[in-house]
């Protein structure tokens, strides 16, 4: 499973109170880690929909290794059929493909196609892809996360932060960038029925890509909304807002603020842009946490063959893949080799390893300050 080191979060400390139409708030730039504000953004609340970017996180993982493909067809348990509202409607024993049930979840944030996913990830329960999406969540950093269903329907224990809710949107981003376009679909068919994104910021706000929306009646209404503009991918998360309108205005007024502080503002006549391919981050997103310095290897270790692997990102050019591959080769003293994956992407990842050199060839990156996963 994908980890990633979390970012560290350059706090910049404001005396504005959080308003009384939401919760809690954040806006981050995706490449950088930075937080350029935030509000109540560890507190506890019930992620609602948001949590579907989980499920969609590990569905991701599962393509990327080849337990689905995207023309797989999924069946339709009665459970997943029984799911309450909002939902497709699909008819139990009935079935839907890979990519049909990831834009339903984007798009339409649907909870009985959320439920046959989870069911057909993890042994048909979706108490068992719970508890997945929970351990998950700790391995990426989620340090305030407990999952109890795979759609954020309602459940006292089910509950995440501004912060967390970013560092998982922040994951699917830099981990499977292949699959980012499903967050910015404005509009869906499907067996005649169209069905339109509830992100209004994909429509008004100028650069927005992504990403996802939530309501439950005790979550209130959240967004999570990327944009790029001017060079920079920011982060916005609005929690608990009163209405649709407050969590777009509020999401609007965020983003502003961000562009803002690096000089950079709506322009006249706009475009969206589509988000760019980056370096995975290599520092720690934690409130406490220092930034690792990479230290060089005084010799090069010696790795018996396998077959398992380490990644060490995805990136948009060869430069950026071949400075991934010196650095690595500077803190761990391993040889890597860029690997294109055929979608304009190029993968940095060292191969032929057994699960015991792997790990531990991860756990010497991780300690510079390299993100990294073992892959099988």
């Amino acid at each position: 499973m994908k980890k990633i080191l979390s970012f560290v979060i350059a706090i910049l400390f404001c005396t504005d109170a959080v308003a009384a139409d939401y919760r809690a708030a954040l806006v981050a730039d995706m490449d950088t880690g930075r937080v350029i504000f935030s509000e109540h953004a560890n507190d506890a609340n019930y992620p609602a929909s948001l949590t579907k970017i989980m499920t969609l996180y590990l569905t991701f993982d599962a393509l990327e290794h080849g337990r689905l493909h995207l023309d797989d067809y999924l069946i339709v348990s009665q459970s997943a059929a029984a799911a309450p509202s909002v939902k497709l409607g699909l008819a139990a024993g009935s079935k839907i493909r890979v990519e049909d049930a990831i834009i339903a979840l984007a798009v339409y944030s649907a909870n009985d196609v959320a439920r046959v996913l989870a069911e057909n990830l993890k042994g048909g329960k979706e108490g068992t892809f719970a508890s997945l999406m929970t351990r998950v969540a700790r391995e990426i950093g989620l340090s305030h996360t407990n999952f109890e269903n795979s759609s954020g329907l309602p459940d006292d224990d089910h509950l995440s932060t501004a912060r967390d809710i970013a560092l998982l949107s922040m994951a699917v981003y830099k981990h499977f960038p292949q699959y980012w376009k499903y967050f910015g679909i404005k509009t869906w068919t499907y067996n005649g029925k169209t069905y339109t994104n509830g992100n209004r910021l994909l429509e008004t706000y100028p650069g927005c890509d992504g990403m996802k929306t939530g309501y439950t009646n005790k979550s209130k209404y959240s967004l999570v909304a990327t944009a790029a503009r001017g060079g920079h991918h920011l982060l916005s998360v609005v929690l608990g807002a009163e209405n649709k309108d407050v969590r777009t205005a509020v999401s609007t007024r965020l983003l502003n603020r961000g562009f803002e502080s690096y000089g950079i503002g709506v322009p006249a006549n706009y475009t969206v842009e589509p988000a760019p391919v980056t370096s995975p981050i290599v520092q720690k997103y934690a409130d406490d946490a220092p930034q690792i310095s990479p230290t060089p290897a005084a010799s090069a270790p010696t790795y018996m063959t396998g077959g398992v692997g380490v990644q060490f990102g995805a990136f948009g050019s060869t430069d950026s893949a071949n400075a991934m591959i010196a650095r690595v080769k500077n803190a761990t003293g391993a040889t890597a080799h860029l690997e294109p994956t055929g979608t304009g992407l190029y993968r940095v990842r060292v191969t032929g390893l057994t699960e015991l050199a792997a790990q531990n060839l991860k756990n010497r990156a991780s300690a510079a300050g390299i993100d990294c996963y073992v892959f099988h």
